[in-house]
């Protein structure tokens, strides 16, 4: 972190430390369709958007009242490997890898209609990485400007084993089966329900489209994702399936 003045008492800006606070896509957001540079205002009753909305906010006022070089990073879904297992993609991948080792039967999700713009934590490093090397600090939003529904993303996890899957019914009723199995290394049997809705997996306050306009980073950072969706899902199941053979 880096302090661009010494007008201040506070010994912590005496040393160059500087926040960069990065809340996530649906608080700075506020859970609007699509992602124009965070101006929007949120639902400020949820908790966490006020607490995110806070710590922006400060950033920005110590920015300029003090002539601090801090920036706020908006940050669209990013994901890998060692995300969390309660974020839903690895909650996918994770079960994925179980259903094809034998070790579980069936993936249980919510809303299945919900769309995301998902990339990569490696791409969103660089870019916060980017930001703080401008010679003046500025908010930026990353992401990738492309969304993908959850019930895509459970197929292209499922593909990554060689299963073609087939849905069927809606909503709760909605179930996800086998339609072709082939890779020979995993014992799936064709016409298996792999893929169940159960009503605890919805959010009360859903939010059907998310998707990021990270425009002012492709110009001003030279900022471009080098990671697509599928490649990402690739290196998840991947790293699963190993992960999920350990005894």
């Amino acid at each position: 972190r880096r302090s661009r003045g010494d007008a201040v008492s506070d010994p912590a800006i005496h040393r160059g430390i500087a926040r960069d606070f990065t809340p996530s896509q649906e608080m700075s957001d506020g859970c609007k369709e699509k992602g124009q540079e965070g101006k929007e205002e949120g639902r400020e009753e949820e908790v966490g958007l006020l607490a995110c909305t806070k710590g922006s906010r400060r950033t920005v006022n110590y920015r300029e009242a003090y002539n601090l070089f801090a920036v706020n990073g908006i940050l669209f879904n990013h994901e890998s490997p060692l995300r969390g297992e309660s974020f839903v993609t690895r909650k996918i991948t994770i079960a994925v890898a179980q259903i094809a080792l034998g070790k579980l039967d069936n993936l249980l999700l919510g809303n299945l209609d919900a769309k995301r713009d998902w990339g990569h934590a490696k791409d969103y490093v660089e870019g916060m990485w980017l930001m703080l090397q401008q010679d003046e600090p500025e908010d930026y939003v990353l992401a990738t400007g492309v969304t993908t529904s959850v019930r895509d993303f459970v197929k292209m996890a499922f593909g990554e084993i060689g299963v073609e899957l087939r849905f069927e019914g809606k909503g709760v009723n909605e179930k996800g089966f086998i339609a072709k199995a082939s890779n020979p290394a995993f014992r799936l049997t064709v016409g298996k329900q792999v893929v169940g809705i159960h009503p605890r997996y919805f959010r009360p306050a859903e939010v059907d489209l998310l998707i990021g306009d990270a425009t002012k980073a492709n110009t001003k950072l030279g900022w471009k994702p080098k990671y697509d969706l599928q490649s990402m899902i690739k290196e998840m199941m991947a790293a699963e399936l190993i992960y999920q053979a350990k005894p």
